[in-house]
């Protein structure tokens, strides 16, 4: 027999996963729970982690999560679906949003009980993501939006707390492109084929047709008329071969009047293509009047400066460290790392033992003695003895408030770094690692510079093009992920040594860098977002600041500082080593000597966790001290 589980949580978890096989209609369906961030394929679903606290909102997230997923399961075809799934990526994010909204409407008219599971689940997404402070448009997805809005209508449910902030901010361009499609959405519901097209003509009225591709239906219609045209041809193979029998007889009885008639033929084609020409151009001429809205014009290269241009991005490059090393040379300078390491083994093991237990502090439990009812308090037991009439005691255990959150260290990767300030950022990135990690606690290794020394193939280009006046960035970008956030430390252990490989280091382009390291943070799941850059100046890249003003580049990185403490949706810090660079960052402590990046570091992280604000003033006003 086995042992019984001593997990309170555990019946929970087993009654939602049986409960979910049947709503999904599978009984085959492996169900798990993981701290991970949840997800589904066709055999598998995984949930949120549910402790043995089992408190509401646990609960709550995890049915609700638990019937979506069980919702998509059985509603959802996933080969019409990809049939008709657009190409372009916001046209994309559009489709897949409204679809997941038509699943969970379909099932609350089945299941009704299923629509305030998912509220919560939508309410948990808004608050995480901070929807309900967003206060412009621009900052609200329009995918999510779309989808919100089609989940209101085809339910009539009000939506959580900040998503129905999200959707009132769209709510009246999306009314006002597509009103008279959105009339006809509860006929499309039941049938997905149906909704598909439904979706794809809403990204046309919202000015995304262009990111559609192919019609499907269309390309079916073409093939059946072809396949068509070749059995008739198939068919009656003899007509054709008479005709152009008879027409080689008249050509060669009346050679004359037949190379008249090529040269009548010929000049009639010519005329024909004038004409189609002309009508070509009439028609691009013609007034717009009542044709369809224009669609949005290109995204711009940045979203914290629209004029911010980009010669050409095709040679840029987002690439894992292991796929710049063999892991055999990746071990190697792994290794090289660890001698570095020696010598600051004991000084930086405090350091991580110091944050370590701040953050710990942060998240352990507390308890409140002396009531009367709850767990009963053994320490109190002594009074009862030595007087029997003293009241039993009891403790109620509470929970801080530790929101689950992911750090990003982006790196500066450029030629300054070389030597001995590059040693002690790797070094410091993998205590700072393994430290959160052991706190639970996502965190990403991020890293920043060019491919190339002096513009690369992107300023080859450009001399090849005749020099254009003021092309904008003109150098190739490497970004590296050394780590991501959901990757164990171990795993990515040896990807830091590439910091000491020869000929990586180069030139640095930080604006860019951060919005980079930005966007990746708003994709993950977690509450609380993090960002720390460590660098040794302002940006550099020669080949840029040759043929642009020569703040081109600072401006930029200004701009997306701004943009990013402006949305306040990513804490940013940073930490600048032998340059000041409290000028660019708030939040920013400048440092010396390369061996104290350990301790701002970890008192910088540490601060950000501390409960007294009076502490995190402290650390933080660092900053005006230069």
């Amino acid at each position: 027999m086995s042992k019984p589980s001593d997990n309170p949580a555990d019946p929970f978890k087993k009654a939602l996963a049986e409960a979910t096989k049947v709503m999904a209609d599978d009984a085959d369906l492996a169900i798990s729970y993981s701290v991970d961030p949840p997800g589904a394929t066709s055999e598998t679903i995984r949930l949120p982690q549910v402790s043995r606290r089992m408190t509401r909102n646990e609960v709550l997230l995890a049915r609700g999560t638990a019937d979506a997923y069980a919702l998509r399961h059985k509603f959802h075809d996933s080969s019409t679906h990809s049939r008709y799934v657009p190409q372009g990526q916001m046209a994309r994010d559009i489709y897949e949003a409204m679809e997941t909204a038509r699943v969970e409407a379909v099932g609350a008219q089945y299941m009704p009980g299923t629509a305030g599971n998912i509220d919560a689940k939508i309410g948990d997404e808004a608050m995480r993501k901070g929807y309900a402070d967003i206060r412009e448009p621009a900052q609200a997805p329009l995918a999510t939006a779309a989808g919100y809005l089609i989940r209101h209508l085809a339910t009539g449910r009000d939506l959580p707390e900040g998503a129905d902030n999200v959707m009132e901010l769209w709510r009246g361009f999306i009314e006002e492109r597509a009103g008279g499609t959105l009339e006809g959405l509860e006929d499309m519901l039941s049938d997905q084929a149906a909704f598909s097209k439904f979706a794809r003509q809403i990204i046309d009225d919202l000015g995304y047709g262009d990111q559609l591709g192919d019609d499907p239906d269309e390309l079916d219609d073409e093939n059946e008329d072809e396949a068509e045209e070749g059995q008739e041809d198939q068919q009656d193979p003899d007509s054709t071969g008479q005709d152009d029998q008879d027409n080689d007889e008249e050509m060669d009885a009346n050679p004359e009047q037949s190379q008249d008639q090529q040269q009548d033929a010929s000049q009639a084609t010519v005329s024909m293509d004038d004409m189609a020409d002309q009508e070509m151009g009439d028609e691009a001429e013609m007034p717009d009047g009542d044709a369809p809205l224009e669609p949005p014009a290109p995204q711009p290269v940045s979203d914290a400066d629209p004029n911010y241009q980009v010669y050409q991005t095709e040679h840029d490059e987002e690439i894992r460290a292991e796929d710049l090393a063999e892991p055999q040379e990746l071990e190697r300078l792994r290794a090289y790392l660890d001698q570095q390491l020696e010598p600051l083994k004991g000084a930086v093991s405090r350091l991580a033992n110091k944050l370590q237990r701040r953050l710990q502090a942060q998240q352990n439990r507390s308890w409140e003695f002396d009531m009367e009812e709850g767990t009963l308090d053994a320490g109190r037991l002594a009074r009862i003895v030595a007087n029997p009439t003293t009241p039993l005691s009891f403790k109620v255990e509470h929970d801080t408030e530790f929101r689950d959150t992911c750090v990003t260290l982006l790196l500066d990767n450029s030629g300054s770094m070389r030597g001995r300030p590059i040693s002690i950022a790797a070094i410091c990135a993998d205590v700072l690692a393994r430290t959160l990690e052991r706190c639970q606690v996502k965190t990403e290794i991020l890293g920043f510079t060019t491919r190339a020394w002096k513009g690369g193939t992107c300023r080859e280009n450009w001399l090849a093009d005749g020099r254009p006046q003021q092309p904008g960035r003109l150098n190739d970008l490497r970004h590296i992920i050394y780590k991501s956030a959901d990757a164990p430390w171990r795993r990515a252990r040896p990807n830091l040594g590439l910091m000491m490989k020869e000929g990586l280091l180069k030139e640095n382009i930080d604006g860019e860098a951060l919005e980079w390291a930005h966007r990746r943070m708003m994709g993950r799941p977690e509450a609380r977002k993090i960002l720390m850059v460590i660098s040794d100046g302002a940006p550099v890249d020669d080949s840029t600041l040759s043929v642009n003003p020569a703040n081109y580049l600072e401006k930029h990185l200004r701009d997306v500082i701004e943009m990013v403490e402006k949305r306040r949706a990513v804490e940013l810090i940073a930490i600048g080593i032998g340059h000041d660079v409290t000028r660019y960052y708030d939040r920013a402590v400048t440092i010396t000597d390369v061996e104290q990046l350990a301790g701002a570091m970890t008192e910088q992280l540490a601060s950000l966790f501390d409960s007294d604000p009076r502490a995190r003033a402290k650390v933080m006003g660092l900053n005006k001290a230069g």
